[in-house]
């Protein structure tokens, strides 16, 4: 079986989609916490098992003998290890073939708080004697199209990031990649670096913006401090605002802006440019 964790996030929606493209779907499984928020899986064949990271009895039961897993990442940062700690152990309790992890590009690199978890996760993979992939994903686009609105409403890009690049790529980018690796060959013990075939400023994604909606956008940079002050204005958790302002910091160091090609290689194609995702952002 082909198994995906955390199937009904936005990630692990994508994985599902891309392994149905290969694969039969009674031999896709997703472990969802959620049993309703999988209906739409189950519609199309998927085999769901339920289970929860925060309760490690359950996930005793979400894998088997011989199950080529991916373990998406969690999302309550500060929760993480202990998470995938208890995913770890149970997939090394059931003997599966495979265990895929989405990390941080850079990996023991990467320096930056945002990092940390998946760090001390690869160690953890490393630790259980598990036929491993390490897939270290870098930024997603849509961390960013995500706020469009208010960027064009202000007519500003802010970020603490100076004229640091990112080689950012779109989330079904990354679910195509630990699809392939899920259904490839040769994978095992490899770390792969994932990211976009080009890295772009935030001056030149703000004039991207500015190009396809015709209004001006653009990109102030400004100080840790006060981007971390614009976040806490804006609503953000004091812990999460921290943890984004660690992200500009690490890309204005360019830590995100490595183009090794992993991820098209992995995908057999092109990475979706910037420009594509704004677009399609635009569109809605």
């Amino acid at each position: 079986m082909w198994v995906v964790t955390g199937a009904t996030g936005q990630l692990g929606r994508l994985v599902i989609d891309s392994l149905l493209e290969s694969v039969p779907a009674e031999q896709v499984v997703a472990v969802v916490r959620d049993e309703d928020k999988a209906a739409g899986l189950a519609a199309r064949g998927v085999r769901l098992r339920i289970a929860d990271y925060d309760d490690p009895a359950t996930l005793r039961g979400a894998f088997a003998a011989g199950d080529r897993v991916l373990l998406i990442s969690g999302s309550e940062v500060g929760r993480r290890l202990p998470q995938h700690t208890a995913v770890i152990d149970a997939a090394k309790e059931a003997g599966v073939a495979l265990l895929a992890y989405t990390g941080v590009l850079g990996g023991p690199a990467a320096d930056f708080a945002l990092a940390d978890e998946h760090k001390a996760t690869e160690e953890a993979v490393l630790a259980s004697g598990l036929p491993y992939v390490f897939l270290r994903n870098g930024w997603y686009h849509e961390n960013y199209t995500a706020q469009l609105g208010p960027v064009i409403e202000v007519g500003r890009v802010v970020a603490a990031a100076g004229e640091g690049r990112v080689a950012s790529a779109s989330r079904a980018d990354y679910a195509a990649a630990a699809a392939a690796v899920l259904t490839g060959e040769g994978h095992e013990g490899k770390a792969y670096e994932l990211s976009g075939d080009t890295a772009w400023s935030f001056a030149e994604y703000a004039a991207e913006i500015s190009r396809l909606t015709g209004k001006e956008v653009r990109y102030t940079p400004v100080g840790p401090e006060e981007q971390r002050a614009n976040l806490l204005a804006a609503g953000l958790p004091e812990q999460y605002a921290g943890i984004l302002v660690g992200v500009d910091e690490a890309i204005e160091r360019g830590l995100l802006a490595a183009t090794p090609g992993d991820l098209s290689r992995l995908i057999g194609r092109p990475t979706t440019p910037i420009g594509d995702a704004i677009a399609a952002a635009l569109k809605g």
